[in-house]
């Protein structure tokens, strides 16, 4: 879910097709292209508060479900991205 509320886009979309996911396709973009994923209305926030928030979500949306983070860990990492943003 976060990853369709940073790019607007679901997993269900037209362009995921065959092996192409999601997640496979903002994993591809990160770190070097990742504005090209971004919906442009988080543009206006700090290229590096995005970068954080998508790496993150990696994090969260790893392939096995041992190797993704805990829950805990997510929100102190959220809370910390929270503060520098205001």
């Amino acid at each position: 879910m976060l990853l369709e509320m940073l790019t607007r886009k679901k997993p269900t979309n037209d362009m995921f097709v065959g092996e192409l996911s999601l997640r496979q396709w903002v994993k591809a973009s990160t770190p070097y292209k990742i504005m090209e994923v971004i919906d442009g209305n988080l543009l206006r926030t700090e290229q590096g508060d995005v970068l954080a928030i998508m790496e993150l979500r990696l994090e969260c949306t790893r392939e096995l479900l041992e190797e993704r983070i805990d829950i805990k860990d997510v929100t102190i990492k959220l809370n910390k991205i929270k503060s520098q943003m205001l």
